[in-house]
């Protein structure tokens, strides 16, 4: 998907959905509950969102340590900006790491060593997410009733974690099976005269220097640069627990009462959801969603209005910034190139698990 369609996308959901939400839900008492609204609690809400940004553009710089490199807090700040555009205009919210690992790259970090940062850093958020569910079932605390459904899903995204993990883990432990995948993807290619005899072995030789560069790296979180890595574990935990705060600090800005961490719970299993929904950037379920979640603290005619203002403060400023970042570092025409790359690296790795499957 390229930038300009991704966006579009992104806008039209976001303004489509949004415009639906407040239409029907907005009333007379909507505007009189606003305008009572504590200003210092808003402001309070919004400086939490920067709050935010600084945390994880820590968390960024203390992973960057972790592998053995060196970044400035600018940049961290400049890559935590870029991410939010990049998921913004990407299905499933996964193009924020491509544009941080192009950036880190053209910053002298290797390749392979950017993405095991980048990795590292969505299975720190995705972990941490994960044990917040895990904690509320457990605890059986009184949750709003999410259905069979609702929780057959949530299931299913723990199940999906853990996956995700042990490939992770079996990528650390077992490199040489990692090669082996990627020489059947380039036997692949070859047999069907995309690459030819002399690109084979220099792109096999590339490729294995990379995982061994990512192999090396991701140890080292657990090795030499384990204080490091805890100590962006911790960052990221504390980043998250105040990018949640922001709703109940709005709810307390109207003047009405909330379950903090209830509050916070049902955030945790929304943005999960959110990791699947295959619009750019979650768009459209992500503003629709805001709005129910909302609704079960506060009033319909309120829930809508909060709803769409929670996205503007937490999502909708950092996707502006990010998208000066990478017009100011990066220019359209680079932009669109990474986005194309990501989008042939997909599909690759699509008709070579297709083939494989067939092989079998």
């Amino acid at each position: 998907m390229s930038v300009k369609k991704g966006l579009s996308i992104f806008l039209l959901l976001t303004i489509f959905v949004s415009g639906t939400v407040l239409f029907f839900s907005i009333d007379k008492s909507s505007w009189l509950i606003f305008e009572q609204a504590s200003k210092f609690k808003m402001f309070l809400a919004f400086s939490l969102v920067v709050v935010v940004w600084l945390l994880d553009a820590l968390k960024f710089k203390l992973l960057t340590r972790a592998s053995g490199e060196r970044i400035r807090y600018g940049l961290a700040l400049e890559l935590t900006w870029i991410n939010y555009f990049g998921a913004a205009i990407t299905p499933m919210q996964s193009g924020g790491g491509p544009f941080q690992m192009y950036i880190l790259y053209k910053n002298g970090i290797s390749l392979g060593t950017a993405m095991a940062i980048t990795l590292v850093r969505t299975f720190l958020t995705m972990l941490i997410l994960g044990f917040m569910i895990l904690f509320s079932f457990a605890m059986r605390l009184q949750l709003p009733d999410l259905g069979w459904g609702m929780r057959g899903f949530v299931f299913y995204v723990i199940a999906f974690s853990l996956a995700v993990w042990f490939f992770a883990v079996l990528s650390i432990v077992r490199p040489s099976l990692i090669k082996r995948i990627c020489w059947k993807i380039i036997a692949f290619l070859k047999h069907f005269g995309f690459l030819g005899n002399a690109r084979v072995i220099k792109m096999f030789r590339k490729v294995s220097a990379e995982i061994d560069s990512y192999n090396q790296n991701i140890r080292s979180f657990i090795t030499t640069g384990r204080l490091y890595f805890a100590l962006g574990a911790i960052t990221a935990s504390f980043q998250i627990i105040v990018y949640l705060s922001v709703m109940p600090c709005m709810i307390r800005a109207m003047g009405m009462p909330v379950m903090y961490v209830d509050c916070l719970l049902v955030q945790a299993l929304f943005l999960f959801l959110l990791y699947f929904i295959p619009t750019p950037g979650g768009s459209g379920a992500a503003e629709g969603g805001a709005a129910l979640i909302f609704s079960i603290f506060v009033p319909w005619s309120v829930a809508g209005m909060m709803g769409v203002a929670w996205r503007l403060l937490t999502e909708y400023t950092g996707i502006g910034l990010g998208a000066l970042v990478a017009m100011k570092i990066l220019g359209w025409n680079v932009t669109e190139e990474i986005m194309e790359r990501d989008k042939e690296n997909k599909e690759s790795r699509e008709s070579s698990a297709t083939k494989i499957k067939e092989e079998k």
